[in-house]
């Protein structure tokens, strides 16, 4: 592991100094083939299987979001939190997001960073790259812990011919700027988070979400997630139904999906388990941290 990080040093100036470090631990880069430059956190002074965090997509997120878990399991194991293409301290430029990117920028991640089997934990949109990513390299994922994972969900979204549209719409400058401009106002934010929490929302996640939101070329990647181009049709079957790899989904309610597809599909697929963390809404690292990481852990175990 790690032979392929680059010092601290040599990346600095690509970051953005007014961008704090989502997470307390080593910070690295890695200049990938289709994601171009990512940036990534690491605490590998534990031996042990590695664990690699995916963070969701949406018009603000970043490592940051998996922050609890990589606070509780780096005294345990080795542990990455990535901040995805488009997010973060990432490369942020205007080019085409798509699944395929991501997909293939946590492969690589895996395949040159990591260099052996780990055990994946995603959260929302990030579930459905990383089961992509598992497809593509099979031999490096151990297995997945999907948190709230998309792609169970019966309400419809814009794909195809349908999302190209939403997304030349959305690309107009005066529309994306005003559009994402409102969806990042601290009062927006904070009106999301309290969507997603039963309690009240802790007031760092919404300090760091503001501010990755008000750097150079933020808009970028969320045009093509709010287009509805970052999801994959029927994902159930074309994306998790090829996975072999042991998977638990960790859920409860969430206010912007449903998992009404979910139980039909764990009855078509024996390595797939499920487990509610109640009484969550959308974000059980955060509002049961213990409980999230706890289940996780037992599902380990369970592995041998």
């Amino acid at each position: 592991m790690d032979s392929a990080i680059s010092s601290n040093a040599s990346t600095a100036t690509a970051r953005s100094a007014s961008l704090p470090g989502a997470i307390d631990a080593s910070r690295h880069d890695l200049e990938t083939q289709q994601g171009g430059r990512i940036h990534y956190y690491a605490d590998t002074a534990v031996a042990g299987r590695p664990i690699v965090l995916i963070h969701s997509i949406n018009a603000a997120p970043s490592a940051h979001e998996m922050k609890p878990l990589f606070e509780h399991f780096r005294t345990k194991r080795p542990v990455y939190a990535l901040d995805l293409p488009g997010f973060g301290h990432s490369d942020r430029s205007k080019r085409r997001y798509s699944p395929a990117l991501y997909a293939a920028t946590i492969a690589e991640f895996l395949e040159t960073v990591v260099k052996m089997p780990a055990d994946l934990v995603a959260y929302s949109l990030g579930c459905e790259f990383s089961a992509l990513a598992t497809q593509a390299k099979p031999e490096l994922v151990t297995s997945l812990a999907l948190l709230s994972p998309t792609g169970f969900s019966r309400r419809g979204l814009p794909t195809g011919a349908a999302a190209e549209r939403a997304y030349k719409f959305l690309s107009v400058p005066v529309i994306n700027d005003g559009l994402y401009g409102l969806l990042t106002t601290r009062p927006s934010i904070k009106f999301f988070y309290n969507q997603a929490f039963v309690g009240k929302p802790p007031a760092e996640l919404i300090d760091y979400a503001h501010a990755t939101t008000h750097q150079p070329g933020a808009k970028n990647a969320p045009l093509y997630f709010l287009s509805g181009q970052l999801f994959t049709p029927h994902a159930g079957d074309t994306v998790y139904g090829k996975v072999s790899q042991p998977v638990l989904v960790l859920y409860d309610k969430d206010p912007n999906i449903d998992f009404h597809e979910l139980p039909d599909f764990l009855s078509r697929h024996a390595n797939w388990r499920a487990e509610r963390i109640t009484p969550t809404l959308g974000m059980p690292q955060w509002e049961k941290p213990a409980e999230t990481a706890t289940a996780i852990e037992r599902f380990w175990d369970s592995l041998g």
